[in-house]
């Protein structure tokens, strides 16, 4: 019985090793990166000690360069990350559409590095040194089929200008960025997700994101934002702003986000939001957990989802989600957070349940 509880232990903790291990190669900037076996994607997780790079290198007949792994299975994928590489190695195959280098001391791109490729699909080059001031801007530009650039983790001071047009992910989450260089955007019609969460951020200013006509998905978390930007992507349908010092909202904050359907505003010290602040029938989902509030805000009677654990909140007006209860006129709300309030049950108003009757989930 102890051999086999021993054992039990044992995988346990092998489990959770590769979990680890999983979880962190999967951090793209907190978004996690999907393959499409249809495309002949590869992997996203490191291969290193997945596989015998000796045994590969013995049965694969396409050069790969010593500084990294090709695995047949995916030929044109070139793993090259967590080797302590202070630059590319040189002479990449030309067929190499899937470029990892995450996990290095890369400071530096230079123009002459990428130049055999021309087919690069994918750059990844998260938790290194980059520098923008020792970026080639060109070198990006001149790949036309790049779709996917991430640089999360690195010493980034500025969005990098020249990116080329069919890029669809930019992922630039936890640098140094204070400023969005000129025209950065202005190309990138195709761009459907940017993550600039964790950076230095304090204004947008008008023309910033000019271009973006595609984007879905904007990361503004963890910046220094006082007030929200007022001259965001209009067509955005999830915005993220958390662990920004936002303190108050006027009605005017989200005014040109009319398709905007998810909303994230936890930890941004916030004490106060105007009635009409969330006058917009798109919104699906509304973050606003660990602030300051005293009490529930006006929210759309569409809105199926509000998280609003962890405030001050002492009062439960029913008007902040129906204007009035009625058969027709009721709240679509299907989960309701307000945990770790000054709230509890026996508060609530009698007739609540008329007006959020299609409720699933209430946390008080």
């Amino acid at each position: 019985m102890a051999l086999l509880c021993c054992a039990a232990l044992v995988l346990l903790c092998v489990f959770h090793s590769a979990l680890a291990t999983i979880v962190s190669d999967m951090d793209y900037g907190g978004v996690p990166l999907w393959i499409n076996r249809f495309l002949d994607e590869p992997s996203v997780l490191s291969l290193q000690g997945r596989i015998d790079t000796a045994w590969f290198r013995a049965n694969n007949p396409q050069a790969c360069p010593q500084q990294c792994e090709c695995p047949i299975q995916w030929p044109k994928a070139l793993y090259c990350d967590h080797r302590g590489l202070a630059d590319i190695p040189d002479s990449l195959p030309d067929r190499t559409q899937y470029l990892f280098l995450q996990g290095n001391n890369i400071s530096s791109i230079s123009h002459s590095v990428l130049s055999n490729i021309t087919g690069l699909r994918w750059l990844i080059l998260d938790h290194n040194q980059l520098q923008s001031d020792r970026l080639d801007q060109a070198v990006l530009q001149n790949q036309a089929q790049l779709c996917y650039f991430f640089a999360n983790h690195n010493h980034l001071s500025s969005v990098p200008n020249a990116l080329p047009a069919g890029l669809k992910q930019l992922r630039l989450a936890h640098n140094q960025i204070s400023s969005i260089s000129p025209g950065a955007f202005h190309s990138l019609h195709n761009l459907t997700l940017l993550l600039l969460q964790g950076n230095r951020l304090q204004t947008i200013t008008e023309g910033d994101f000019k271009g973006l006509v595609s984007l879905n998905l904007l990361d503004l978390s963890g910046n220094l934002f006082s007030t929200v930007p007022r001259h965001l992507p209009p067509f955005i349908q999830q915005l993220y702003l958390s662990n920004n010092s936002l303190s108050g909202l006027d009605e005017h904050s989200f005014k040109k986000l009319l398709n905007l359907k998810y909303l994230r505003l936890s930890r941004c010290g916030l004490q106060s939001i105007h009635p009409q602040a969330f006058n917009f029938s798109s919104l699906i989902e509304l973050d606003l957990s660990y602030n300051k509030l005293t009490t529930i805000p006006t929210v759309p009677t569409t809105l199926q989802y509000l998280y609003m654990e962890a405030n001050e909140i002492q009062e439960f007006p029913l008007t902040s989600f129906c204007r009035e209860v009625g058969p027709l006129s009721y709240s679509r709300m299907k989960i309701l957070r307000l945990d770790g309030n000054k709230i509890f049950y026996h508060q609530l108003p009698p007739d609540w349940v008329f007006c959020l009757r299609v409720l699933e989930s209430i946390y008080i």
